[in-house]
């Protein structure tokens, strides 16, 4: 251990110096690395953090302290308050100040004048995949001068034997020993907005990006002492959700005088919305890089300062539980519904209601109470072992109620606003963790037995209307497979060539068409073998040109005032054609290796002459199109209404892309929170473009398909199956449902069928 400096730099670090920088300092070298805008600092190393204990002879003394029983609240904080006292009141070698004081001071020349820095704990065993240590360490905040940074150092290092810490340690198995702890000293972003994201669902893992965001710095998200805005947006549509919370409180650096403090939020801020479409895209755009640079889900923290996005950590989600047979259901009946929230960790568990208000009554709480609380903090999380479900007054999805109640895996409902008003002490409620809500009383159970429940999902209805799933990363393949979809009914290539990272004019440029062609195969490869023989519908390039503006040689990308309506789609590609041509070659590729599942898609489609020239330009290539389909989207009302003259330039089919269907039909964006109200995929008019289109397609023997969001609603999926629809693709956490709508559908209209031949005769 004596081999490390006391101090490094985040660039000089890896994912592999875990033990030297712990979680959070390797995960945020890694990323500056992997050039994600991270503030740039320094870390106190592990190794000195050791050695202070060793050299200044407080070891024995600090790791007896600890054999205690966490399970005993009073024991534990007993412990807890003597290790930390024991590392704060011994003095720190003078050497390893000088040390701290030296990466300060030449923090200070880089930055051209004194920063304020954030000094952040980061544990050596922290934020690996198997157990997340978020939370358990102390944070401190603008602090300012080095003298102060070396106090805020050996703060840190107590902080590693905090309460929950030593509690969170026992559970998981780690020994006290066995765990150091590294101190981040990074430049602080005095951020007018921040929050974090879970680039996939922290409770159910779908490809769905969850956002919280507020005021100021994070901590107050963080804390759970206000209560963030919501944005879900799904990852494959790139739809947003939008839930606005009463922001109260916000945590900012006061100007006088630099230290951070707590405010009310101004009356006009506090229902506003804090991010607009383009921040959170961007936010979910870094997400995304992240996570594929880890492969695998992340809990990512972010903030802005002036318009520029900052990512300050990632860690992995360890709270996503691989399904293990069909969960229980509780059945609502009439019962009455006493609160709503955010469900924020599963599961459905009925118990008597304690009322929490402060520290010194978390000994109430026994085993299989509901713990009530305004929000929850590190002290009480003994007393959250113990309860069967948590709710809490404020925070969101990220707040430390939601996060620990995950770990725990406890149901939890957070964000309620007035549980603790509204609910009384002693009163019996059930609490639904996933769908957010409270219910008086105990509920009324109806549990499927296991092996039924999955042999039930092992034996899906086959339904004349193909069910297929829709797909825009290779890495979900394996779970659109275990949905035992018909096929791919939609394979977005764009966000496979925005992770590249790399515009495709840069490979062009720089003579690379044959790694560009040979990254985007590898993707579609992954896919198409995995469903042959079943068909995989691929869509050409289609994303607005904004979006491929910040990629490296996306500088020369125009600026439109409206993307969405601009150059995307096949208007781009029969223009951009070598770009085209890269993709049509990548095709080709695949069908000369066997892959004849493959469909050529082509979207925003509007004239004959695009699906008469692009025909053209996939002949070139050489495809031949006796081995693939070809096909267009439906996403424009021109092409519905003109679909005869689109069928007869000779296409094998056409799928929905109702989305955008809708917007242009009834002059609605869907992002706009003045308008969206009125956005409705079920209109009669857009009903009416989608049914005419069917009836043609039906005529002429060419398929017919959706693949927007409105696929993946099992109503829109009864009205589809009644218009005669050949497919539907549903999102892959909505294919069951669908499916079982359609079985449902087909077999009512076989029975009306039957009923009205019986009143025939």
């Amino acid at each position: 251990m004596t081999d490390k400096p006391t101090v490094v730099w985040l660039e000089d670090v890896r994912i592999e110096d875990v033990p030297s920088v712990g979680g959070k300092g390797a995960s945020l070298g890694e990323m500056i690395n992997a050039e994600i805008p991270v503030p740039r600092g320094f870390c106190v190393t592990a190794q000195a953090f050791r050695r202070f204990l060793d050299d200044t002879g407080i070891s024995n003394e600090l790791f007896a302290t600890l054999d205690v029983n966490v399970d005993d609240t009073k024991a534990l904080d007993e412990a807890a308050k003597k290790a930390k006292d024991l590392v704060l009141k011994t003095k720190m070698p003078e050497h390893m100040q000088n040390d701290i004081i030296a990466a300060y001071e030449e923090l200070t020349k880089r930055e051209g004048a004194e920063p304020f820095v954030a000094v952040r704990s980061s544990a050596t065993a922290e934020d690996i995949p198997e157990a997340s240590f978020a939370g358990q360490q102390e944070t401190f905040l603008n602090i300012k001068g080095a003298e102060n940074v070396v106090v805020a150092v050996q703060k840190c290092w107590a902080s590693l034997y905090g309460a929950r810490a030593i509690f969170y340690r026992v559970k998981q198995g780690f020994e006290h020993e066995s765990v150091n702890i590294s101190a981040v000293v990074q430049k602080m972003v005095d951020s007018d907005k921040s929050g974090v994201m879970f680039t996939s669902n922290p409770t159910t893992g779908a490809p769905e990006a969850i956002i919280e965001g507020s005021w100021g710095l994070g901590e107050a998200i963080v804390s759970g002492s206000v209560s963030p805005d919501t944005y879900r947006i799904e990852r494959m549509t790139r739809e947003i959700g939008v839930i606005i919370a009463t922001k109260k409180i916000m945590v900012v650096k006061d100007p006088k005088t630099g230290a951070t403090i707590t405010k009310d939020v101004p009356a006009y801020m506090q229902t506003k919305r804090v991010l607009s479409d383009e921040e959170l895209y961007r936010i979910l755009d870094l997400g995304e890089l992240i996570e594929d640079h880890y492969g695998s889900p992340q809990d990512v923290e972010w903030a802005i300062e002036k318009g520029q996005v900052y990512i300050v950590q990632s860690r992995p989600v360890t709270t996503i539980k691989k399904e293990e047979g069909a969960k229980a259901t509780v059945s609502t009946g009439e019962q009455e519904k006493l609160l709503e929230g955010l469900g924020a960790s599963p599961g459905q568990i009925s118990g008597r209601v304690k009322i929490i208000l402060s520290l010194d009554e978390l000994d109430r709480v026994l085993q299989g109470d509901i713990m009530v609380t305004r929000m929850t903090s590190p002290d009480m999380v003994p007393a959250m072992r113990r309860a069967a479900a948590i709710v809490t007054d404020e925070g969101g999805l990220t707040s430390h109620a939601a996060i620990v109640s995950r770990e725990l895996g406890v149901p939890a409902v957070v964000g309620t606003k007035e549980a603790t008003s509204k609910l009384t002490d002693g009163q019996i409620v059930t609490v639904d963790g996933e769908r957010g809500i409270i219910y008086s009383g105990i509920l009324e159970r109806a549990e499927a037995a296991p092996a039924a429940a999955a042999a039930a999902v092992a034996a899906k209805p086959v339904t004349a209307t193909e069910v297929k799933v829709n797909l825009s990363i290779a890495e979900a393949t394996e779970r659109a497979m275990a949905t035992g979809a018909d096929g791919v009914g939609l394979l977005r290539v764009e966000h496979m060539i925005i992770g590249l990272g790399k515009h495709p004019h840069w490979y062009i440029e720089h003579n690379k068409h044959d790694e560009f062609i040979r990254e985007l195969e590898k993707g579609i490869r992954t896919v198409v073998g995995a469903f042959f023989p079943r068909p995989v519908w691929v869509r050409t390039l289609d994303a607005p040109t904004d979006e491929f503006r910040e990629m490296e040689g996306g500088e020369e990308e125009p600026h439109e005032p409206n993307p969405m309506l601009g150059w995307r789609g096949i208007r781009r590609d029969l223009q951009d054609t070598e770009v085209f041509k890269m993709q049509l070659q990548t095709f080709k590729n695949l069908i000369d290796d066997g892959y004849t599942n493959i469909g050529i898609m082509l979207p925003l489609v509007q004239h004959p002459d695009e699906v008469r020239k692009a025909k053209e330009i996939i002949a070139s290539i050489g495809i031949d199109f006796k081995k693939v389909d070809v096909g267009i989207m439906i996403e424009v009302p021109a092409s519905a209404l003109i679909i005869e003259d689109l069928i007869a330039e000779g296409i094998d089919f056409v799928s929905f892309g109702t989305n955008d269907l809708t917007q242009y039909t009834l002059a609605v964006d869907r992002n706009n929170e003045n308008v969206a109200y009125l956005y409705n995929e079920e209109h009669p008019a857009v009903l009416k473009l989608i049914d005419y289109v069917i009836q043609c397609c039906n005529k002429t023997g060419v398929m017919s398909s959706i693949c927007g969001q409105a696929g993946s609603d099992p109503d829109m999926a009864k009205k589809l199956v009644r218009m005669g629809i050949s497919s539907i693709s549903a999102n892959i956490d909505a294919v069951e449902r669908v499916r079982d709508a359609v079985a449902r559908t087909e077999k009512q209209i076989i029975l009306e069928a039957a009923r009205d031949l019986t009143e025939e005769e």
